[in-house]
């Protein structure tokens, strides 16, 4: 039972590294399949409202990440799993994103982040997140 507990947090971890991934790419399509069609959020480009479904976030793959050419790291820091029964986990971590400026200078941002995790048909699929901190998206 804890070896299964263990691999399921583990999981969780895989799947969030993999959504930063995309956000980090730019692409839309592996986010989207990540997330439910549903996904809600708190998030700091939302001045505090909570957003539903996914054109929010589309706008801004399409108009900023997709024309984005500069390197994006992400690190995740000590990353909290819970998990909630069989087909849901909620993970906690703070979110280090590294980042050229418009003017060629490295520059690093800090969030702290919480997402919630649903298991629907054998697949993890993000159902809500909170943001707290800078705006994931580098703007200049």
């Amino acid at each position: 039972m804890a070896g299964e507990w263990l691999a399921r947090k583990q999981d969780i971890i895989k799947i969030t590294e993999q959504l930063i991934e995309a956000v980090n790419n730019g692409d839309f399509e592996a986010y989207a399949k990540i997330c439910d069609p549903g996904l809600t959020s708190f998030e700091p480009e939302a001045l505090g409202n909570l957003v539903e479904g996914m054109d929010f976030h589309r706008f801004y793959f399409e108009n900023l990440l997709a024309k984005n050419s500069k390197p994006i790291h992400t690190t995740i820091l000590n990353p909290h799993v819970h998990v909630i029964g069989e087909d849901a986990a909620c993970i906690a971590y703070i979110r280090l994103t590294q980042y050229i400026d418009g003017q060629g200078r490295p520059r690093t941002s800090q969030s702290e982040e919480t997402r919630v995790w649903h298991r629907r048909d054998g697949k993890w699929q993000n159902v809500h997140f909170h943001c707290s901190g800078a705006p994931v998206a580098p703007l200049q």
